[in-house]
């Protein structure tokens, strides 16, 4: 994705004593894009964003956010954090009265703010309630409010879906879509990948540290051929016991089989195999899931290190 960069990383290290926990990382994130910052626990994405943030500076590298530091620019950054931090005494209103102000919103402008996004977020009842009264659902879309108040440039989300239920998460998803589509450069850090998959422009997948993919959806999408063959047979049919080119085979509902292909397998070889050997009610070729392209990914990097370190791999 061209155009003017609102964060750019270059050779970002930053160490913990022993661990490693960001490694040699670079990366452009694009005004107005919206970027899922993916991957397991512990791969490094919360320390990543505590660096953008300023909140914690990189052993060597550089940073730089809105053309400058976060620090510099925070009235036009929008953040929530991983570690929530409501006060828990302070009723919902006045808490985020308070938040918009410390973000230099006029007093009347903090107060239709909160107004507008309480309503946005459902959550009108609540605002004489003290923080602490909440559930954790609706105190992460307190925070979530809380973090586009001012209406910022630039959204940081760690961890956003936390705690959320799925009629919430979808609502949140939809919020997220709007800011977006306003032109807000939206970077949100997950480890449930099917959610970025349905919403993110870009994907930025980072295992121990280490960017291990960066691209659009659409690249994405082009680069990882389908490698799963999904058959049903007809009522009472079944399909051969051995294929060729079927590394293994799932079932899928009832009657449904999915076929998972050996690397060096042409698809059309074995969906014309199939077809010649037993009668289908459908036939299709299935795109790998950014889970599974993030699984394959991490297995490569695991089996590399194996075949370079082999006594490190007998020891895990």
């Amino acid at each position: 994705m061209a155009g003017e960069a609102t964060i750019s990383l270059r050779d970002v290290n930053k160490q913990f004593g022993n661990v490693h926990a960001v490694r040699d990382l670079s990366l452009d994130v694009h005004k107005g894009s919206l970027i899922g910052f993916l991957g397991p626990n512990g791969a490094g994405k919360s320390t990543t964003i505590r660096m953008i943030m300023s909140i914690i500076y990189p052993d060597s590298g550089s940073i730089d956010v809105l053309g400058d530091s976060a620090l510099a620019a925070k009235d036009r950054i929008g953040y929530l954090p991983e570690e929530r931090g409501l006060y828990r005494k302070m009723r919902v209103a006045e808490y985020l009265h308070y938040i918009g102000r410390l973000k230099g919103l006029p007093r009347s402008s903090a107060r239709s703010a909160a107004k507008y996004w309480l309503d946005r977020m459902e959550l009108v009842k609540v605002e004489r309630k003290r923080c602490e009264e909440l559930s954790k659902g609706m105190q992460q879309k307190v925070q979530f409010i809380a973090s586009i108040l001012h209406e910022p440039d630039l959204l940081i989300l760690d961890e956003p879906f936390s705690g959320l239920d799925p009629v919430n998460a979808e609502l949140l998803n939809e919020v997220i879509r709007d800011l977006n589509a306003q032109g807000r450069t939206i970077i949100f850090s997950t480890h449930v990948l099917h959610q970025a998959e349905q919403l993110c422009d870009s994907i930025l997948l980072i295992d121990r540290g280490e960017k291990i993919l960066d691209d659009t959806m659409e690249g994405i999408r082009s680069t990882f051929n389908p490698r799963t063959i999904e058959v049903e047979p007809v009522m009472g049919q079944q399909l051969p016991v051995t294929i060729e080119g079927v590394e293994r085979r799932s079932n899928q509902g009832d009657e449904g089989v999915e076929l998972h292909l050996r690397p060096d397998t042409d698809p059309q070889d074995v969906m014309r195999s199939i077809l010649g050997a037993c009668p289908v009610r459908s036939i299709r070729l299935r795109r790998p899931t950014l889970d599974e392209i993030f699984v394959m990914l991490v297995r490569d990097r695991k089996h590399e290190a194996r075949e370079e370190h082999p006594a490190e791999g007998v020891l895990s």
